[in-house]
């Protein structure tokens, strides 16, 4: 991520598809102090006196957050997520909700998170944080297989490591923008139940994608193998930096008494942030409370755009590389149906350097896919970011992207091969 920043700093002319972040353009400032007034405004309501609504904005809060009750109503009223407030953990960001899950979950050596491959690389952070082992389990061309990740859990048990649970980012993920269908939940719970395995749902681009979203893992969990990580930073804004964890399984802490697992990530975040900040917990609460909890309603603008932003990326490759030029070039790419990612395979190796000439011959940015292979996979594959652009850079940048890979494809033929 250090190495795309530089890029970019060193070619701004360049048109970038490599930051996952939303569209400035839905960003009010007033909106923030209205939001912050909703929120105050409801403590009031409540009965709070005036002296304990100063408290909740300017004074730490609970550790396990002070709008658990709002996130929890929210949830069920947009994603049918129908669990107890205290089974909730309000996080800086989704990224510390992993931080605090990873944590809670591995303490032996033995124990192993299975990720899919390619995957987002702030799962892989925490582990290397931690020092967690990760088990890839590859994602084949078609997408997620509950086949291969029962083949991956055999192989670890064999090898005398526990498989303790799986990351996946089931709703057009980052990187690959593939979403898992009914079935595949369906079959990835009855496996997790079976295996004694925690699924970690980790999916913030659901509400910013249009269509009606297959429901998610948590909603179909029966068996509570499901901990289901939330972010508001796609569909409210990241500056507030305010996630979620729902931890709803029993579990035995280190003082040896039974309770919720989201009792252990508070004790673990204790000792890491105190608590999420309450004036930003503030901001998203009133946010929350203007749209009644629906932040699919709140998002219907946004998922909107993202998905003609998505659109015209793929019509707009499809012109510029008709059926014939693709299968010369050895160029292929999925069609994600929402979120802010897809996936374009080329036939050279898209490593930094090609990266760098990308961006200084070219005027275009992407992201090399091997960044997010644990398995050190992805070396001919890019993603593209499809969130950041205007209808007009998208369609400049699709032109600048095609004649890069030409000239590469060209560059990298004219190579001599082995002797």
């Amino acid at each position: 991520m250090n190495f795309l920043n530089e890029v970019t700093l060193r070619y701004p002319e360049a048109i970038s598809f490599a930051p996952g972040r939303p569209y400035d353009g839905f960003f009010d400032t007033e909106q923030v102090l209205g939001h912050l007034r909703r929120y105050l405004d409801h403590l009031a309501d409540q009965g709070r006196s005036p002296a304990q609504v100063r408290t909740a904005v300017y004074q730490y809060g609970p550790t396990a957050g002070q709008i658990r009750e709002i996130i929890a109503d929210s949830l069920r009223r947009d994603e049918r997520i129908d669990v107890p407030v205290e089974s909730i953990v309000v996080t800086v960001g989704a990224q510390e909700a992993m931080m605090l899950v990873v944590r809670a979950l591995i303490r032996d050596p033995r124990d192993v998170l299975l990720v899919s491959s390619p995957c987002y690389v702030g799962i892989t952070g925490v582990a290397r944080l931690l020092d967690v082992t990760l088990s890839p389990v590859v994602e084949p061309a078609e997408g997620f297989s509950v086949e291969v990740l029962a083949a991956t859990i055999r192989r670890e048990r064999a090898a005398g490591r526990r498989p303790r649970a799986f990351y996946v980012v089931p709703d057009h993920a980052n990187p690959s923008g593939a979403t898992l269908t009914v079935a595949d939940r369906t079959a990835l719970l009855d496996l997790a139940a079976r295996e004694d395995l925690l699924i970690l749902e980790d999916s913030p681009y659901r509400l910013v994608s249009p269509g009606d979203p297959v429901p998610t893992l948590k909603a179909l969990d029966r068996h509570r193998s499901v901990v289901h990580l939330g972010s508001y930073s796609k569909t409210l804004f990241p500056g507030a930096r305010v996630g979620f964890a729902v931890a709803d399984q029993t579990v035995l802490g280190d003082d040896g008494r039974t309770g919720l697992l989201a009792d252990e990530l508070s004790k673990i975040k204790s000792m890491v942030t105190v608590n999420t900040s309450s004036l930003s917990q503030a901001v998203v609460a009133g946010a929350l409370l203007a749209a009644d909890g629906r932040v699919s309603e709140l998002n219907a603008k946004a998922a909107q755009h993202y998905g003609d932003a998505m659109r015209r990326v793929l019509d707009r490759l499809a012109d510029r590389l008709p059926p014939a030029r693709r299968a010369d070039l050895g160029v292929r790419w999925n069609e994600p149906s929402g979120g802010f990612f897809l996936s374009l395979t080329v036939g050279f190796e898209a490593d930094d350097a090609a990266l760098t000439r990308s961006a200084e011959e070219y005027g275009v940015i992407w992201t090399p896919m091997r960044y997010f292979h644990p398995d050190d996979g992805g070396r001919r594959s890019i993603r593209l970011s499809v969130s950041y652009l205007s209808p007009e850079e998208i369609d400049e940048g699709v032109t600048r992207l095609v004649a890069f890979i030409d000239a590469e494809t060209a560059r990298h033929r004219a190579r001599p091969g082995p002797t």
